[in-house]
């Protein structure tokens, strides 16, 4: 009997926990600085809790920014709550970290991809170009389907 270490399941367990270290620490101590995030999750998830309107808007996959308004920022073990504003409308989310596809902090060119068992990308991911990059609205965008660079951890260390 051969058993396998399953390497892409343990990189995707440390980057969601890395998530949950940055979300915790704006839950603590604000957001810092020039950092925001564009955090893409899907909305089909069967734990993600959002109003059915944004639900109806967005059946697959939804990016929301967090940056110039965001409320009621709740961490826990699965996942993290939130209160968005939507064109005026405040509304709560629930998004776990497994619902989560893309994270990226364009103030500091940092991103990570989730990928599915099928694709071929390690799961690391850059954060968009300048030119690339959505515009800093609260309210959620279409993501654009331009893929990512795939880079590897070496090239965050000094």
């Amino acid at each position: 009997m051969s058993r396998e270490i399953d390497y892409g399941n343990l990189m995707h367990t440390a980057m969601r926990g890395l998530i949950r270290t940055v979300l915790q620490d704006i839950s603590d101590n604000g957001l810092p600085g020039n950092h925001h995030f564009f955090i893409t999750f899907d909305t089909a998830h069967p734990d993600v809790e959002l109003a059915d309107w944004l639900s109806d808007r967005y059946p697959g996959e939804m990016t929301v920014v967090m940056q110039h308004w965001f409320d009621n920022l709740t961490v826990d073990e699965d996942g993290f709550a939130v209160t968005l504003n939507f064109g005026d409308s405040p509304e709560p989310l629930y998004i776990p970290y497994d619902a989560i596809r893309t994270f990226v902090d364009p103030s500091v060119e940092f991103g990570l991809r989730f990928e599915s068992a099928d694709e071929e990308a390690d799961g690391y991911a850059s954060a968009p170009e300048p030119e690339d990059e959505p515009e800093m609205a609260e309210e959620p965008q279409e993501p654009k389907k331009k893929d990512a660079d795939v880079v590897s951890l070496d090239s965050f260390r000094k």
